[in-house]
């Protein structure tokens, strides 16, 4: 049909909502910055990013929220954490991780880790990871069906790693109770728009052949990922060659771990071995720079990695050696890190260590068909960091003033599948009052445990 001027009318398209941004760092392409655009959502998907003129004429939306001052990007992806775990926040600092393990974190987990544990400590580490720029994290820790069933009512996205050990602990009597356990939290999950299952066997020197090689077989069968502490330290890798000449990544590939399916946390102690097979075999690193520097575990040369090849993600780690879950401060510190390890001011540019917190997050999941930037058709998770504070001033590089300049706290919107989970700098599903009483009532029991 055309008009009667003879020129055929304008196709105007719906929209949900309608966010007009100062700028978009849309992740993909790399290294861009778009200056007065709008994203435009439509139901849980983005529809498009456009310059603001083109959607004056081309959208009409049901609501429209103007960010003269901010910057929208993905949502922040948290790959590696132990969510309940800040309930111990600032237990037992600057300690050595053995002696931070073996006398301090493991005791307290056996005295008052239970379900009420799982399911406080993590709604406090969902609030602080939302308010902060996560959308999506990576959970590691006993009770997985507790976070599970959290992560979705809030409608938060999570990769929910169910944990394997060779001794009982708090969840399980042994290799075959977790691995039940673990298969019916698959089955549960899997599928699930919000909760990704997955195995989290917890180190090499803590899990045996045989449990690693259920472990992989049941990965393989149900098509779930693995995450494990890998390179932690420089005694797991020297240990680990005393007794069975061996590095672990070298036993991991024997056994046939090594692999796409698999994320390797930390690795802070790497040799051109461990870059070949982590290179040929399209396995994962999630780097934790701040828990790694705070239990002086040692540095993962991001740059090296990067260079070769290697998809490098990042997480916080948890809050008990953090001792934060804020992804921003994270990414900072790896962008400082990266440079002092490769002796070049240059490795690991911003908009690089952007991309390490979301789209070479989705990688690691898998996601990155519907995660990670801000694409039409991708998955409307996104994030608006407000850069007007005074003492912001000026803004050059909304980029580098995200990694090296912002405070998280700037984060003022969050949306995940297109639902508001942040407004205003207000948690929308969280009860934060009735969530701080929970806390106290914790911190106050633990203290006395300390004490008594």
């Amino acid at each position: 049909m055309t008009s009667d001027s003879g020129v055929s009318p304008k196709t105007i398209h719906a929209a949900d909502l309608r966010i007009d941004a100062r700028w978009v760092i849309p992740i993909e392409p790399a290294g861009v910055v778009l200056e007065h655009h709008a994203v435009l959502i439509q139901g849980d998907r983005i529809a498009a990013v456009i310059p603001q003129q083109d959607a004056d004429t081309g959208y009409r939306a049901k609501e429209t929220i103007r960010l003269d001052s901010h910057v929208v990007m993905p949502g922040l992806i948290n790959l590696h954490g132990h969510a309940a775990m800040s309930l111990f926040r600032g237990l037992a600092d600057d300690l050595p991780l053995m002696t931070w393990l073996n006398d301090h974190i493991w005791p307290a987990e056996g005295r008052y880790v239970d379900e009420s544990f799982i399911f406080d400590g993590t709604r406090l580490a969902i609030a602080e990871m939302l308010r902060t720029g996560t959308t999506t994290f990576s959970d590691m820790y006993f009770f997985p069906e507790v976070v599970a069933e959290l992560a979705h009512d809030t409608g938060i996205r999570a990769q929910v790693c169910f944990p394997l050990l060779d001794f009982p602990t708090m969840w399980g009597s042994g290799p075959d109770d977790y691995l039940a356990k673990g298969t019916a939290l698959i089955e549960r999950w899997q599928g699930d728009d919000y909760v990704a299952p997955a195995i989290g066997p917890h180190a090499p020197y803590t899990v045996s052949d045989e449990p690693l090689r259920q472990c992989l077989a049941l990965a393989q069968d149900k098509q779930v990922a693995i995450q494990i502490h890998l390179h932690e330290t420089a005694f797991e890798v020297s240990d680990a060659l005393a007794k069975t000449g061996r590095r672990p990544t070298e036993r991991l590939a024997e056994l046939g771990l090594l692999g796409p399916g698999l994320q390797c946390v930390h690795m802070t102690q790497i040799d051109d071995t461990d870059v070949r097979l982590l290179r040929e075999s399209g396995a994962h690193v999630v780097h934790c720079p701040e828990s790694n520097l705070k239990l002086a575990s040692g540095l993962c040369p991001t740059e090296r990695l990067r260079q070769a090849g290697v998809n490098v993600t990042i997480g916080t780690d948890g809050a008990a050696s953090n001792n934060d879950l804020d992804l921003f401060g994270e990414v900072r510190t790896a962008a400082m890190l990266a440079k002092v390890v490769a002796d070049d001011a240059a490795a690991l540019s911003a908009h690089q260590a952007l991309a390490m917190a979301t789209l070479n997050g989705a990688k690691a999941l898998g996601r990155d068909h519907e995660l990670g930037s801000l694409v039409a058709g991708k998955r409307a998770d996104l994030i608006a960091v407000d850069l007007g504070d005074p003492f912001l001033q000026p803004v050059y590089d909304p980029a580098s003033h995200l990694v090296y300049s912002n405070h998280s706290r700037q984060v003022s919107h969050s949306w995940i599948n297109g639902v508001p989970q942040v407004q205003d700098g207000r948690l929308t599903r969280i009860d934060v009052p009735d969530l701080m009483l929970k806390v106290q009532a914790w911190a106050d029991t633990i203290r006395s445990g300390q004490t008594g």
